[in-house]
């Protein structure tokens, strides 16, 4: 009986599509490898005293692929691979040191980790130019140039309807620590997702635009008493918070730093947070 579908008498159409998608399949998987070595890679091992101490590079397999150019909506075109975030990586010294001798020791910093870069405070390398919207917008800005957006009611409405969401702009605002470290001067908001982002905080009191700095709205608790609270860091950390280069503009490189900044507040700004609980 002769069966349908036969090339020959060991092989037919099923099997030959059977192994016609075995061979996609291991192509796709390598495609994808290769695919996504285009950050990260090459890899650093760990110092240690099979590799006298010096990061050891490491590609795998398959290799990484060849630089493929990107169009970006704002009419600028990248590389990826990188070789400037490449070069970033594999040549910055990270300011911590192996508290102990063996692979995969807990690294203590050597610095100021909320400055440094360290645990929670760590950074990518990213874009330093500000990201801008569809409509070719600053895509992050502050109310005073974002003018179709503001806040819904005053303090004065708010006392009728208490529930409604506080304004914070006039705000003092407080560390972990209790002590007053400025006051909130503007609201940076999110043109794309609609969202608060950053409240500006003025740290002189006498709203000199050299003196301040952005607190992210995640870090933040807004009360109705007029008062931010901030549990991150202390009311003297504020004056070390990274600066913006440009008092309206703020990129994703600088976004990276500041919530780096607060982020490692969290563990590194009062000495007993590094500690064990009990």
């Amino acid at each position: 009986m002769e069966g349908t579908g036969a090339l020959t008498d060991y092989m037919n159409v099923a099997q030959m599509t059977l192994y016609a998608f075995w061979l996609f399949l291991a192509g796709l998987i390598v495609y994808l490898r290769m695919e996504d070595k285009r950050e990260g890679y090459p890899l650093q091992a760990e110092a240690n005293e099979n590799c006298n101490r010096t990061p050891e590079k490491k590609l795998g397999f398959p290799a990484p692929p060849s630089p493929k150019t990107f169009k970006l909506a704002d009419g600028r075109s990248i590389q990826v691979p990188r070789a400037e975030k490449t070069d970033y990586e594999l040549n910055t010294q990270l300011r911590a040191a192996p508290t102990a001798p063996w692979d995969g020791a807990p690294l203590e910093p050597t610095g100021n980790p909320m400055v440094d870069g360290v645990g929670p405070a760590a950074w990518a390398k990213r874009e330093d130019e500000p990201e801008v919207t569809h409509a070719g917008n600053q895509k992050i800005a502050p109310l005073r140039v974002a003018t179709e957006f503001e806040v819904g009611m005053s303090r004065d409405v708010r006392r009728f309807w208490p529930q409604l969401d506080p304004d914070p702009r006039g705000d003092q605002v407080l560390g972990c620590d209790g002590t007053v470290a400025g006051k909130i001067v503007d609201i940076w908001v999110d043109r794309g997702e609609l969202r608060p982002m950053y409240l500006e905080m003025d740290l002189s009191g006498v709203g000199s635009s050299s003196d301040r700095v952005l607190l992210p709205i995640n870090f933040a608790r807004v009360g109705y008493d007029g008062k931010v609270r901030v549990n991150a860091i202390t009311g003297k950390q504020f004056t070390d918070v990274p600066r913006l280069r440009e008092s309206d503009r703020i990129s994703p490189q600088e976004e990276d730093f500041i919530t780096g900044y607060y982020g490692g507040g969290v563990l590194y700004a009062v000495p007993g947070r590094t500690e064990p609980f009990l």
